[in-house]
């Protein structure tokens, strides 16, 4: 941590003497090469959404969630309704290429005066999981946040026994801070909350790996990937690394 000494020899911070506030996050369309971000819209997205998330087989991807599962279209589309209305948290539809609706995120816990936000409610559907729609939906909001919102500052936030949203913050180069213990309550359970998070400062490297691993040339015409975005990070854009195979 950067820190200088004042007057009375103390430690302080570095000071931040250009700062200023930053604006809060707006309904903005994103556009990427395998999808694009839209403010969420009910009428839009919920039905696309609903169908989406029942190709799963079961309801697991809903046990971290705050909310659901959903038992009827009419349930998710009334859900949809009342959060696409919400600035904080701001959600956005992830569109993919044939223009359908394969998942949710949003931006949350906004604080622009002091440049830090949140992605949360991340819900993706069996179409877009492991696939790269799903790692660019990341790095547009990202990008959005740092590039055009010029945020410090980017947060992951997890109940810490959710092994699978832990491995991808860590696969999208988020940094773990530490587990604050009996944080929340929800769904009538305690939850540890692991926190992780991007600033300003490792961005550039982390946008460069997302532009390496995204680029078509890191993909065979099976849609395989030659370098995982993990390699592409450690050993620097087109260096060799070993295959994924």
């Amino acid at each position: 941590m950067s820190s200088q000494l004042n007057e009375y020899a103390q430690a302080v911070g570095r000071p931040l003497a250009e700062w200023s506030a930053r604006p809060a996050p707006a309904r903005v369309t994103i556009d990427g090469s395998f999808c694009r971000l839209e403010p969420l819209d009910a009428d839009r997205h919920a039905g696309d959404l609903y169908s989406a998330y029942h190709l799963a087989p079961d309801d697991r991807d809903w046990t971290y969630m705050t909310v659901g599962p959903f038992g009827s279209p009419g349930d998710y589309h009334h859900y949809v309704a009342t959060v696409a209305q919400a600035e904080d948290p701001l959600h956005y539809a992830v569109i993919d290429l044939g223009g359908i609706a394969v998942g949710t995120l949003a931006l949350m816990r906004q604080d622009p005066s002091n440049g830090v936000v949140e992605v949360g409610s991340v819900m993706f559907s069996p179409l877009l999981k492991q696939t790269p729609v799903s790692t660019e939906a990341q790095f547009l909001l990202m990008s959005y946040v740092f590039d055009q919102l010029g945020y410090r500052r980017y947060e992951w936030k997890c109940d810490s026994l959710n092994a699978p949203s832990r491995k991808a913050a860590e696969r999208l180069g988020f940094t773990y801070e530490g587990t604050f213990r009996q944080a929340v309550v929800y769904k009538g359970r305690n939850r540890d909350t692991a926190w992780y998070s991007v600033i300003d400062a490792e961005w550039p490297r982390l946008k460069t790996s997302f532009q390496e691993w995204l680029s078509p040339e890191n993909f065979e015409a099976d849609g395989h990937q030659r370098r995982s975005l993990a390699a592409v990070r450690a050993f620097g854009p087109h260096a060799e690394a070993p295959s994924t195979r």
